[in-house]
């Protein structure tokens, strides 16, 4: 079954992984996405997932995690379920 088309304007279900520790306390700075933190502090990873409102938004989480030094190990897009 194909995953319906993905349009940039839509809204849509990420979940990225980050090398690096951001606390839940960032969750309002970071589109509302939930945050989870797996390992140790100084080896941790840090998921954040929930609905983007739309690519602008993902740019804006990608570009915030960027600045603050995290590397970035995954983004995996999800369709929302109807």
């Amino acid at each position: 079954m194909m995953k319906p088309r993905l349009n940039p304007d839509q809204p849509a279900f990420y979940r990225i992984q980050v090398q690096g520790y951001l606390g839940e306390h960032w969750s309002d700075s970071m589109a509302g996405l939930d945050i989870s933190i797996t390992g140790e502090r100084d080896q941790s990873v840090t998921t954040l997932s929930g609905e983007v409102l739309d690519q602008a938004s993902l740019m804006g989480v990608l570009n915030g995690l960027y600045g603050m030094g995290l590397t970035l190990l995954s983004v995996e897009y999800q369709p929302l379920s109807n």
